[in-house]
């Protein structure tokens, strides 16, 4: 009986590599949690060797800390384009309508990259969280100087506590990316948008 030939991974740039090798490790993050990842792990979702992962990356941390900063620049970049921090001079509802149109349209889109953030798996490090923290902070910031920016165009109300309401809008998005991830097809950017420009028909 003839021995068993080894099979060997297919030559890739290294660029290419890298990428597959993060996408590995994300799915593996999303299906079985941060516990589950692993340089034999990831090697076996790719079905590739230890070393050709050790020829990438210096281990394992290496590997998380590339994925962390890929997944966060994905994050903001995508924030970016839906919540300009300069609406001019929009109608403040309907950029408020467009522009919860555009976030929930971005997770849909791309919720490998909104799931870990939203619906953060069992087991996710300190280090992931406090990420996700300093960004939300970011975020929340924006959402503040947008509030303020709104209140003004219409002309009041006054004295309301901007800080405050900033992080209820969060907390609100947040909660609606979840309903995104979890069931798209019941919540839809189109029935998210008609439900804040039904909101705002009727202050």
């Amino acid at each position: 009986m003839p021995a068993s030939r080894r099979r060997y991974a297919a030559r890739m740039a290294p660029e290419d590599r890298r990428r597959q090798l993060l996408d590995a490790a994300l799915k593996i993050i999303i299906r079985d949690g941060y516990g589950a990842v692993s340089i034999e792990t990831i090697a076996r979702e790719v079905g590739v060797s230890r070393p050709v992962i050790y020829g990438v990356f210096d281990g394992l941390g290496d590997l998380l800390g590339a994925l962390l900063d890929r997944q966060e620049r994905r994050a903001l970049a995508q924030l970016a384009g839906a919540l300009p921090e300069a609406p001019g001079e929009q109608d403040p509802g309907a950029f408020l309508v467009a522009t919860v149109r555009s976030m929930v349209e971005v997770v849909a889109s791309d919720p490998d990259t909104w799931y870990p953030i939203l619906l953060p798996p069992d087991g996710t490090p300190g280090v992931v969280r406090e990420r996700i923290d300093r960004d939300r902070e970011r975020v929340r910031r924006q959402f503040e100087a947008l509030l303020a920016w709104a209140i003004e165009r219409r002309g009041g109300p006054a004295g309301v506590d901007l800080e405050l309401a900033s992080h209820s809008l969060l907390v609100v998005v947040e909660q609606w990316g979840r309903l995104v991830l979890s069931d798209p097809e019941r919540y839809s950017a189109e029935r998210l948008a008609a439900f804040v420009e039904g909101l705002l028909g009727g202050a």
